[in-house]
């Protein structure tokens, strides 16, 4: 899955993107999220979340500006180019589980979605 998704990101342009780009893509909010909730969110260290971040800001899908509640944090939100990545992403996404639902049927798709969530859930501190 993860393959495939990383093989049509790079043909609709998004060739930067790599797996390890998730921790971010994955958990942060359209009004931006700090480098500690990312960290906790996807189980890694906040030095490597960071490096995440910076190489997406560097390439342009995330920006860091101050946070409103506290002048002394950081917010990393979404370039304009990061929210159409990530939007395509998770159209990818639905094309590929609406794939394997014809191939597989719609219910035992449903069942591996609960499963991998409840498994993700076990591994991510709340």
């Amino acid at each position: 899955m993860v393959n495939d998704l990383h093989r049509r990101l790079h043909e609709q342009g998004y060739d930067e993107i790599r797996p390890a780009h998730g921790c971010v893509f994955r958990f942060i909010e359209p009004t931006g999220t700090r480098l500690t909730v990312l960290a906790e969110q996807s189980g890694l260290t906040k030095q490597a979340v960071g490096e995440v971040a910076d190489d997406l800001e560097r390439l342009g899908y995330v920006e860091r500006l101050a946070d409103p509640l506290d002048g002394r944090a950081k917010l990393i939100r979404l370039t304009d180019r990061g929210a159409r990545s990530r939007a395509t992403a998770v159209r990818i996404m639905g094309e590929i589980e609406a794939g394997w639902a014809e191939r597989h049927g719609e219910d035992a798709v449903a069942t591996l979605r609960e499963v991998l969530e409840a498994v993700t859930d076990e591994r991510v501190p709340a």
